[in-house]
């Protein structure tokens, strides 16, 4: 397709191209942006700081402990199972300089899921918050992991509020269950032990893997990505260049409450602000939602990024809108569609736009996202990122037109190199350099995208294609709603009828008065012929709706 975005609608001040090349190396950037904003706060988790001085210290310290007395080597695997703390960061970069391939660990796996992953990537290292250690010992007889590292929620906030802390999350709240784990270490040593060992450097390029980034499951087996830091280099500038435009070095503060651990936030948050010099308030746990606007009351952020269903329960959580957004610049959305009420009240709100982008985990992630200076919600996913091309292909494998809806297909210097060890999935989905991404959409006559929705959750209605997004906006547009799913049943008439599952805001809404707010806005095939109402909707760990699980 023609990349007619770029002289129609590209913004002032972000380049049609960037260099993926402009480090050698995460660890390259990691040396610059340490040394030119040394005395900026980096991170800040629960009233404590680290500057990008003592990030830069500690990551180095750590990394002498996993070569020297771990004897880890360039190219193994060391998997990350922690939330947002300062820890994460440290052991991030520690590892990344020791050559190192990390392997980021949702902490809420179960014990089947956390035993598949540490297998599949043959992880040798593991650093895990202790409130999970019960699951690593479940498992971790049957993994390559030799060495366990421990740390407590507290243990990089000072001696005093570490320790209350901790207590607090062991003894009152009882957040750690028992475990009995072996040749274990803790991360307050392990630091204290690197302090007296010596790093030594390591020649990383930029096709070394950076990370094994497992895809959500949502689509069937968890797969590790291949992210090099080449792929991880252009992304950053790709993201980089897009926000740049309305940003300040050496002056932001962006609210991390996705984890970290997120290929989202890893990448949005905490690689691309630190080219920036900015720091990231780490959010350890987003569901407490009055302790977040606790949190955000205390500091003048100028960026967030989220979900639509963080930005929803923050909008719907006492106190928020009563908060400061002067210093606001950037909302960002991803990680799943973003609902046009939710976007509308978040800028009534904030008196900012809420840009939505798109992205997944095998281009690190970011493919397309709306312009800086767009005024309003678009409903769009916005423009392709510098050095990025896109095409909408029909099942013919022929490109589609202007408007017509196909499968996406993306290619930039940010795409995976593959998934580890599945050769046959890799060839599923990288076709000759393009990565077929398995979502629906269409470019209008600007070069705008639009999602229409993934192709293994369209529903066909007597013949008809039915998208869950848009039957889930309109839901969503019923002031009693708070959120919505969308899947298709079985129908003898109709092949398959469409099922909503609804999360109330008014208890007095009823599935009468809720399809008659559908009819009016939808036509009838598209019309919900059911409607469940739940207290909650299942959700991945970054609160994306799990429509497999309704079905």
């Amino acid at each position: 397709m023609e990349k007619i975005w770029l002289e129609k609608s590209y913004p002032p001040g972000v380049p049609f191209e960037i260099d993926p090349d402009k480090y050698a190396s995460i660890v390259d950037m990691f040396h610059k942006y340490t040394e030119v904003y040394a005395d900026r706060a980096a991170f800040i988790n629960m009233g404590a700081q680290i500057s990008y001085r003592e990030l830069a210290q500690q990551a180095t310290t750590f990394a002498a402990y996993l070569q020297q007395d771990l004897g880890l080597v360039k190219g193994d695997k060391f998997a990350i199972m922690v939330p947002n703390c300062l820890q994460y960061p440290i052991a991030l970069f520690g590892a990344l300089l020791a050559g190192l391939t990390v392997v980021n660990v949702n902490p809420l796996y179960t014990a089947r899921e956390l035993e598949h992953q540490l297998k599949d990537s043959n992880t040798k290292a593991i650093l895990i918050i202790q409130n999970f250690a019960s699951i690593l010992e479940k498992v971790i007889d049957k993994t390559p992991v030799e060495k366990v590292i421990l740390t407590s929620l507290g243990d990089r906030l000072g001696t005093v509020k570490g320790a209350i802390v901790n207590g607090v999350v062991k003894y009152v709240k009882k957040m750690v269950p028992a475990f009995n784990l072996k040749n274990i270490e803790h991360f307050n040593k392990a630091l204290a032990k690197g302090e007296k060992l010596s790093f030594s450097p390591v020649t990383i390029c930029g096709d070394d893997l950076a990370f094994l980034q497992y895809t959500g499951g949502t689509t069937g087996v968890s797969k590790g990505a291949m992210l090099t830091h080449r792929n991880m280099v252009a992304n950053l500038e790709q993201a980089k260049a897009a926000i740049k435009p309305q940003l300040e070095e050496g002056k932001e503060l962006v609210v991390t409450a996705l984890p970290l651990y997120h290929i989202f936030a890893l990448t949005a948050n905490c690689l691309t602000f630190i080219t920036l010099g900015g720091t990231n308030l780490l959010i350890t746990n987003p569901r407490d939602m009055p302790g977040f606007v606790k949190e955000l009351a205390k500091y003048d952020f100028t960026a967030i990024t989220g979900v639509n269903t963080l930005f929803n329960g923050l909008l719907n959580t006492p106190g928020f809108s009563e908060l400061n957004f002067s210093n606001l610049k950037l909302s960002l959305g991803g990680g799943m569609a973003v609902q046009r009420p939710v976007a509308e009240n978040w800028e009534r709100v904030t008196k900012t736009r809420l840009l939505e982008g798109y992205g997944l985990t095998e281009c690190a992630p970011l493919v397309t996202l709306c312009p800086y200076n767009q005024t309003h919600y678009s409903g769009s996913i916005g423009l392709p990122a510098p050095s990025t091309d896109i095409r909408i292909v029909l099942e013919d494998g022929s490109d589609a037109k202007i408007g017509e809806a196909g499968e996406m297909w993306v290619k930039g210097p940010q795409v995976m190199k593959g998934y580890y060890n599945r050769q046959e999935a890799t060839d599923e989905i990288l076709k000759a350099g393009w990565l077929a991404t398995g979502d629906v959409a269409c470019m209008d006559e600007n070069g705008f995208f639009k999602i229409v929705d993934r192709k293994k959750d369209m529903i066909i209605v007597s013949g008809f294609n039915v998208y869950p997004n848009e039957i889930e906006e309109i839901a969503m547009s019923h002031e009693g709603v708070l959120e919505a799913a969308a899947i298709g049943i079985p129908n003898e008439a109709s092949g398959e009828a469409v099922k909503l599952f609804i999360v109330r805001k008014d208890p007095n809404l009823t599935k009468k008065s809720l399809i008659n707010h559908c009819r009016e806005n939808l036509t009838n095939y598209k019309v919900p012929k059911f409607v469940e109402f739940r207290d909650e909707l299942p959700k991945t760990n970054v609160g994306k709706i799990l429509r497999r699980e309704l079905r």
